[in-house]
């Protein structure tokens, strides 16, 4: 009998074999309109089923907050600018010709000079967020897919309250600072996801920490800042994740190599995500060979390249090689990032017909 998506996934998780190589999705979501019409597609569900999809449910609380204060000061009737988030970020829509993002464009941290600024910032409260609603998707849901709940991801959201430039710029020049303002996140997120956790009576099987540390050609930081201003928090954030028995799957993009001993020894990582094996130091023979046994491989397939302007062989190609590479590791097949509008929709079928036909253990 055939495993089920969330049987796939805590197989590996577990340190055991699943039946088949398990399989991931990410794109945008001009990508996933596409596929659902040219691969006649009603709903999600039917792409999921029509790719051979495992990809976990993520649930959350809904924020239901009393009074938006913070950043409300900066809404506007723009069309180009969606209203504010909780946390005083707007952001303004830009149009790239076959889709859009949102990109920050007001930092509401930006022209803080000191701890005081960083503290008077409305800071948003977990209070503000309905738990019971997170409680009634669980209770919901029918156990096929696994459950991710609990995301933390502090030097993003920091670059979208500070600006980019000006948050490694912090962490050099101005540690109070960086360190207020990292602060308020770990307290904010700490609690709320152990609200979370609680009021899904552990039947979380993932929580996801993540900061991108590594750029194309290499790392974003030192090691040194790292382990500074980053490390500790996410500790104590798997930690807690582990406390109620969820697995810790963690993101970052690019050249990370200098951090994985860290990020497995210390916060204690059991998925490594997304394996951009193009970036120096991320070839996946070494990897495996370095850190086979202590990490499920997530992701790996180049959306880059090979997905985006390779031919359909290219993409067959790459993922037998991984298959092969990966043989005597754990991993989860699916691009290495959000597949974008670029990638045709015969190489998209062709990553996940392959794995699938070749993928059976």
């Amino acid at each position: 009998m055939s495993m089920t998506p969330r049987e796939r996934w805590l197989a590996l998780l577990e340190g055991g074999t699943p039946d088949r190589v398990p399989t991931d999705y990410r794109a945008t979501r001009e990508v996933t309109d596409r596929l659902l019409t040219e691969l006649g597609c009603e709903d999600k569900d039917a792409l999921g089923r029509r790719l051979h999809l495992d990809s976990p449910r993520t649930v959350a609380p809904t924020w239901e907050p009393i009074e938006h204060r913070s950043g409300s000061e900066v809404a506007s009737d723009d069309a180009t600018r969606p209203p504010p988030d909780m946390w005083g970020v707007r952001y303004r829509r830009i149009d790239y010709g076959r889709g859009t993002y949102d990109e920050p464009d007001f930092h509401p941290l930006a022209a803080a000079q000191d701890v005081a600024d960083v503290h008077a910032h409305p800071w948003p409260d977990p209070e503000a967020f309905n738990y019971d609603t997170v409680r009634r998707q669980v209770e919901e849901d029918d156990g096929r897919r696994a459950l991710v709940a609990g995301h933390y991801e502090p030097f993003l959201l920091y670059g979208y309250l500070r600006g980019l430039e000006q948050s490694f710029e912090d962490l050099a020049l101005y540690p109070d600072i960086a360190d207020a303002i990292l602060g308020h996140l770990f307290d904010f997120y700490y609690e709320r996801n152990r609200r979370v956790f609680e009021a899904t009576a552990g039947k979380i099987d993932i929580t996801i920490v993540a900061d991108d540390l590594g750029s194309q050609t290499g790392p974003l930081m030192s090691l040194e800042m790292y382990r500074r201003f980053l490390r500790d928090h996410q500790r104590k954030m798997a930690d807690l994740g582990r406390s109620f028995g969820a697995h810790v799957y963690y993101h970052t993009d690019g050249a990370a190599r200098m951090f994985l001993p860290d990020l497995i020894d210390v916060v204690g990582i059991e998925v490594l995500d997304p394996i951009q094996w193009r970036c120096p130091g991320m070839e996946r023979d070494a990897l495996v060979r370095d850190f086979g046994r202590h990490v499920v491989f997530h992701g790996s397939i180049d959306n880059q390249q090979t997905l985006a302007f390779g031919s359909v062989d290219d993409v067959v190609e790459e993922v037998t090689d991984s298959l092969r590479i990966y043989r005597d590791a754990r991993w989860i097949c699916g691009p290495c990032h959000n597949i974008q509008p670029v990638s045709p929709t015969a190489n998209i079928v062709a990553m996940y017909e392959t794995i699938w036909e070749h993928g059976a253990g």
